[in-house]
């Protein structure tokens, strides 16, 4: 018997000529082989990029916990919250800050920011983001 899974594909989201949305029309049963045509919507993790999917996991399996998502990837704190709001954005959810949380970013905060653009772990307007807010 063939191994079916071995010839499985990742859900890929945008056209590679236009970088459209593309649509999955076609399902099949692996193991009756029932098909399925129409247009069904994958939902936005699905949609994912693997770099960003893999932060999902790993901020899912330590519950949310940013010291140990830091811990778990062995990256700083801020390159964590930068990743976060990165997910955040492409899931076009946004971070409700809590009243009276102060945004400023301190000097030991400043120095991992830099430090993060230097590794190569975030780019420039990343760092200019987090130095400014």
């Amino acid at each position: 018997m063939v191994d079916r899974r071995s010839k499985h594909n990742k859900l890929i989201s945008q056209c590679p000529v236009c970088g459209g949305q593309l649509a999955v029309t076609h399902l099949r049963c692996g193991s009756c082989d029932t098909e399925l045509a129409g247009e069904f919507m994958a939902n936005e993790f699905a949609r994912l990029p693997e770099d960003k999917l893999a932060f999902l996991r790993t901020f899912l399996a330590c519950r949310g916990n940013l010291k140990l998502v830091e811990q778990e990837l062995s990256i700083s704190y801020p390159t964590v919250r930068g990743r976060l709001d990165q997910l955040l954005e492409v899931l076009n959810l946004h971070a409700r800050e809590a009243q009276g949380e102060e945004e400023a970013v301190a000097a030991d905060d400043k120095a991992d920011v830099l430090e993060a653009l230097a590794r190569g772990e975030i780019d420039i307007d990343e760092a200019e983001r987090r130095l400014r807010s």
